[in-house]
């Protein structure tokens, strides 16, 4: 059998790793196989790109620059990891995958759809989730949680409106998938925990 694909979404402090649980207790209760995948990174060259993505460099990173690094450590990704385990009939649940890329990159940054649609498909060749689970979050409260946490990335460091258009596009991309299940992710861990698990029940029962 087949593995399945399983990714979630969402701005910073929006709660993936309380999600990531969720899902984790759903297919060991089944006793389905799994493995944990993350973006970017996720193979020894992919963990280079991120590192190389996330820190904060004296010159500019263009916006072009962080595109195609991104959708480089994502097909290291894919073609190491990820198909591989699928065709051992395992599942992988994923933090973060091509979603993050239009909604930072092509929200965030303004890049527009015509630059990123020829490289996703150059690179995915259609590859796509099974299921997206998409956290959503006011930026205000997610950049909170996100400080609390620590120290933050070059990313982590933009200005308010840079997330406010990551979230309006991650927001006009999920209404229009019927793979994208958003949840809100501002209410309690034990109620964002119950809605993934309903949300799991529903799309694969």
């Amino acid at each position: 059998m087949q593995g399945q694909f399983i990714v979630i979404e969402g701005l910073e402090g929006a709660g993936k790793s309380t999600a990531v649980n969720a899902i984790q207790t759903w297919l060991s209760e089944r006793g389905i196989e799994f493995i944990n995948t993350r973006e970017p990174g996720g193979t020894p060259m992919a963990e280079a790109l991120r590192t190389l993505v996330k820190k904060v460099h004296e010159e500019t990173v263009t916006a072009e620059a962080e595109l195609l690094i991104m959708y480089a450590s994502r097909i290291q990704l894919i073609k190491n990891v990820i198909e591989p385990a699928l065709a051992q009939g395992k599942w992988v649940i994923g933090d973060r995958h091509d979603l993050s890329s239009r909604a930072y990159q092509g929200g965030g940054r303004g890049i527009p759809d015509d630059l990123i649609e020829p490289i996703r498909h150059a690179v995915l060749k259609g590859f796509k989730p099974d299921l997206t689970l998409y956290m959503d979050i006011d930026p205000a409260v997610g950049l909170a949680r996100a400080s609390a946490r620590g120290e933050l990335d070059r990313i982590e460091l933009e200005q308010r409106t840079f997330f406010d258009n990551t979230r309006k596009k991650y927001q006009q991309i999920a209404a229009s998938d019927d793979s994208i299940v958003t949840i809100n992710a501002e209410q309690s861990i034990e109620q964002v925990a119950q809605d993934i698990t309903a949300a799991l029940n529903t799309y694969y029962g």
